[in-house]
């Protein structure tokens, strides 16, 4: 059997962030798919790339890390244009903010300009986080918790799969059942919203909270690119400057998978990609 692989989808520019590469739970196998099967103009990194807050507790890395960034720098290389915006799990590499390496800049904050015209301010989100910004040892209590309810998720979802049940996320139940998790949401979505219009921006992209989003919040488009350690998304804008939020798990490319012996319709099949 000959198999053709599925041509890379095209984007005008295309979104990701939370990877938190040096975590166990960082969907690495997947981004990595991803990034193998699309390309772009543009490519934002919105924050929390790597979370030094994990490497300074526990070491991970393994090849598939070094992979990633590698598959970065060679699309650079290769002419997409590569932003990359840190975080707070990352806010390390904010001391090299408006510095550019060969295709790469890092910045703080950008605005993205659509293929319509239209101002998109992006930038990661911590900075409307009060628990980051004001009580970050109770942000490190929280994140450690979300490791927590991540390991729990595993065995709940392990049972499921026994039961033929459908994946189900922990983390996000806490978030849309816990009375202070959804106004903590709302409350970091309208501060979004906010600055974008006082920069005279059209919409917000952002990161940090791992909800991805794609809504009008009074009259600016919010939208959120999600994560990739439970959710793996990616926010991606189309030529005509339309907007998409493309969940990996469930929007993979199709390979066609051919006889090399066989020439016609009848003898091809389409299988999902991986």
């Amino acid at each position: 059997m000959l198999t053709i692989p599925a041509t890379p989808r095209r984007y005008r520019a295309i979104f990701i962030s939370d990877i938190h590469l040096g975590t166990k739970r960082a969907q690495t196998s997947a981004l990595l798919e991803f990034l193998r099967d699309t390309e772009s103009d543009q490519l934002y990194i919105v924050g929390d790339f790597i979370d030094n807050w994990a490497l300074r507790k526990a070491w991970h890395w393994d090849q598939l890390h070094n992979d990633v960034i590698q598959k970065l720098l060679r699309k650079a290389r290769k002419g997409t244009k590569l932003i990359y915006i840190p975080g707070n799990h990352d806010e390390n590499f904010r001391n090299f903010a408006n510095l550019r390496f060969g295709r790469v800049a890092v910045l703080r904050d950008t605005v993205h300009i659509t293929a319509t015209g239209k101002r998109y301010l992006v930038l990661h989100g911590d900075k409307f986080d009060g628990v980051v910004r004001f009580a970050p040892w109770l942000a490190k209590l929280g994140d450690t918790a979300y490791e927590v309810s991540m390991e729990l998720n595993k065995v709940v979802n392990g049972v499921r799969r026994l039961l033929r049940l459908p994946y189900w996320s922990l983390s996000a139940y806490l978030k849309n059942r816990v009375k202070k998790a959804v106004e903590f949401i709302s409350h970091f979505e309208e501060a979004v919203v906010r600055e974008a219009r006082s920069r005279a921006c059209q919409g917000a992209i952002c990161g940090h909270i791992h909800t991805p989003d794609d809504r009008m919040i009074g009259g600016i488009h919010y939208l959120n690119d999600g994560d990739w350690v439970e959710s793996c998304t990616a926010l991606v804008e189309h030529q005509d400057g339309r907007f998409e939020i493309l969940n990996w798990n469930t929007s993979r490319p199709l390979q066609i998978t051919e006889d090399k012996h066989a020439h016609s319709d009848r003898d091809r099949r389409l299988v999902p990609a991986g």
